[in-house]
């Protein structure tokens, strides 16, 4: 999509369609933090996920059908029909959400705004938001989902207006009675987790491509069916996901392995993760070789296989693709053979379960040429049958799978300065992880993003953060026991 398009739109929309087209997008675009419509437009389309199509789906649910027709030469029965043919860029619940905000007048919305109170206590609730804004705040709280809509339910009932509950209660049914053929990209993204990428630009290959990586057998007995589908016609079509939460309720949730060869950011990070309920282990100021060998013993662990997940914090020196350790070895330990150790196959106890990693690598501005690979030294593959041995109630999984990789790249003389000598990536982290324990970890990953944007706009190159997510879940990750 071209730039000058992207302009025109952008410049033809109001505040309202702003902030409509905005909300209609935060699943598709749950891995980034836009700031506004034309950054959101931009990075969709730099990552090929918005076609003409697409972009033309965006203006038919907002209604501007006169850019559809002026900028995209199409009208509103040509999208029609393309939509009751092809999978869709906005699920149903977003298209639900903007249609019920459109139908509720002031005198509704200031009831409705009341009656949560009594959920999302007095602080939270402000007389003057929209319908939309006070979803995305029900969301944030875990009070209404695409699968969970009883509350709201109730309380358009209560302010009389039965034609909206209605409405949610044929979404619902649609959604129940709809069989499992589709997968949209924020719930079954594949993110490309190969390191080996200099550019390690996030890649998001979505259910549909025909080279799909997971496949999933029957993981738990228990699924429950989310809608994604779009609305046409007041009916659905029937295309819907299962939407389920990692479990993690094992005390405690897991390992926490901490390797700070800095050696500034280990109290703050042990402390955050021993209050979430994990096991932390902390090492500081390895060497290269002893890093791996920490790494390969933590793997091997015979405790993973009663623990629900996995988490390493990985602070040290580096280059943009390896990690030092203290003696600065070159050409380092690549980043992608850390991740292999911790794979399905050469870590069977893990396998289905989530690894978290969160790096904080101070690259050398001028680190020695990098060879592609190093020796392997995570030990043999373990074979299907040992797996499948160790596996209650086997499941299909790719060994890729379940993986979120958090990677902060900064520049190694922000160490030689004592006011910066503490990561502010960790430090972000590590308060987000503390207060918000209760929300999903892609969403706090996505306001991290926006903190760390909003201080390297403040300062100098060499002083900025810059944060890669590749992740592999499959499902929503909440670190928390409840």
């Amino acid at each position: 999509m071209s730039a000058e398009v992207i302009h025109h739109i952008e410049e033809a929309l109001d505040e309202d369609e702003k902030k409509m087209l905005l909300f209609l997008c935060r699943d598709v675009a749950a891995d980034v933090s836009p700031l506004n419509v034309r950054d959101l437009l931009d990075n969709l389309s730099e990552r090929g996920k918005l076609s003409a199509m697409g972009l033309a789906e965006l203006l038919y649910r907002v209604r501007r059908f006169d850019l559809l027709k002026r900028i995209l030469k199409m009208d509103k029965m040509t999208v029609e029909a393309h939509l009751l043919r092809h999978p869709h860029l906005i699920s149903d619940y977003r298209v639900l959400m903007t249609e019920i905000g459109e139908d509720l007048d002031k005198s509704d919305m200031s009831s409705l705004i009341f009656l949560m109170r009594d959920y999302m206590g007095r602080g939270k609730t402000v007389k003057d938001k929209s319908f939309l804004d006070l979803v995305m705040e029900l969301e944030k709280l875990n009070l209404v989902a695409p699968d969970q809509l009883d509350l709201l339910e109730k309380c358009l009932k209560n302010i009389h207006r039965i034609d909206l509950k209605t409405k949610i209660q044929k979404y619902k049914q649609a959604a129940q009675g709809a069989e499992t053929g589709y997968t949209n990209a924020f719930q079954a993204s594949f993110l490309n987790l190969s390191l080996k990428d200099p550019s390690y630009s996030l890649r998001l290959q979505n259910g549909r491509n025909k080279e799909r990586r997971l496949t999933v057998k029957q993981l738990d007995s228990h699924r429950e069916p989310v809608k994604t589908s779009i609305q046409e016609s007041g009916a659905f079509l029937p295309w819907h996901i299962p939407e389920e939460r990692y479990r993690m309720q094992s005390k405690p949730l897991g390992i926490c392995l901490i390797i700070d060869c800095i050696g500034n950011d280990t109290e703050i990070l042990r402390d955050t993760f021993a209050s979430l309920g994990y096991d932390v282990q902390c090492f500081s100021y390895l060497t290269m070789n002893d890093i791996i060998c920490i790494l390969r013993k933590v793997a091997h662990m015979p405790q993973h296989q009663d623990y629900d997940s996995f988490v390493c914090v990985l602070v040290s020196r580096g280059s943009s693709q390896s990690v030092f350790g203290v003696d600065q070895t070159h050409p380092g330990f690549p980043l992608d053979q850390i991740k292999r150790m911790f794979m399905g196959d050469r870590c069977p106890s893990l396998l289905g379960k989530p690894k978290l990693f969160f790096i904080q690598n101070y690259v050398e501005s001028e680190s020695h040429p990098e060879e592609c690979s190093l020796l392997e030294v995570d030990g043999p593959a373990v074979s299907s049958t040992d797996s499948k041995a160790r596996q209650p109630g086997f499941c299909t999984v790719h060994r890729e799978a379940d993986f979120f990789w958090s990677l902060c790249k900064a520049d190694a003389a922000l160490l030689k300065r004592p006011s910066t000598s503490l990561s502010l990536y960790l430090q972000r982290l590590s308060q987000k992880l503390r207060q918000e324990r209760r929300r999903p970890l892609l969403e706090l990953h996505i306001e991290l993003n926006g903190s760390v944007y909003d201080w390297n706009s403040r300062v100098s190159d060499k002083e900025r953060y810059h944060v890669w997510l590749q992740h592999t879940l499959r499902k929503k990750l909440i670190l928390s026991y409840t």
